[in-house]
């Protein structure tokens, strides 16, 4: 009966192999005995292989890695804070703005209690209403009929006979008044500002401007 021979594998031919598997090359193992020194030294001497770390020991390579991820968000977490703190800076800046922008809307402009002022107020008013008139136009026409006295009263003319004198710097009668009272002023015939205006709104109704009159109205 005819003996068979066996697979012997040595201890040197388990490594070669073992080194060729780890290397991804597939070689065929010649099964009529293990191979000799020198072959196994060629073997080895023809395979590069990286170093592998023991198990939970990071190589260099991962090391340099983990420390490129750490500093990228390191990174990025500074430049969003930068950015947040840039963006509150120009909310603040703006509320800033805002607030002052507020503030000066709603301090009201002051006027002198004098003619000027009653003059300048009452130009303000008409500007913002669209009725015109000059500030020339307005102090030639006050100081004709009234010489500059908001309590003037005409008590001797035909408005005076028919019981509606003219009062105020411009010399303006209530029915006058009553239709051409400017909103936003006082609804008092001798107030300067209302009369004024009063009296601007009405010229400008039927001469179209105050600076037209330059008699009796």
């Amino acid at each position: 009966m005819p003996r068979i021979s066996t697979l012997r594998i040595t201890r040197s031919h388990k490594i070669a192999t073992a080194v060729l598997v780890a290397a991804g090359s597939v070689t065929a193992i010649t099964a009529t005995g293990g191979p000799s020194e020198a072959q196994t030294t060629a073997t080895r001497s023809s395979v590069s292989v990286e170093p592998v770390a023991a198990a939970g020991v990071p190589t260099a390579k991962d090391a340099a890695e983990k420390a490129a991820k750490e500093n990228a968000a390191k990174e990025a977490a500074a430049k969003k804070a930068a950015a947040k703190k840039a963006a509150e800076k120009e909310r603040s800046e703006k509320q800033a703005a805002n607030r002052s922008t507020e503030r000066k809307a709603v301090t009201p402009k002051k006027y002198a209690n004098n003619l000027d002022g009653w003059i300048r107020e009452s130009l303000d008013i008409m500007d913002k209403k669209n009725i015109p008139g000059s500030y020339e136009g307005l102090h030639r026409n006050i100081m004709r009929e009234s010489s500059g006295n908001p309590n003037a009263i005409n008590d001797w003319d035909i408005n005076a006979q028919n019981g509606i004198p003219s009062k105020g710097l411009l010399q303006v009668i209530q029915p006058t008044f009553d239709a051409y009272h400017v909103k936003g002023t006082p609804k008092k015939l001798t107030d300067p500002v209302a009369n004024i205006t009063a009296a601007a709104n009405y010229a400008a109704d039927r001469y179209g401007s105050i600076d037209n009159v330059d008699s009796a109205y």
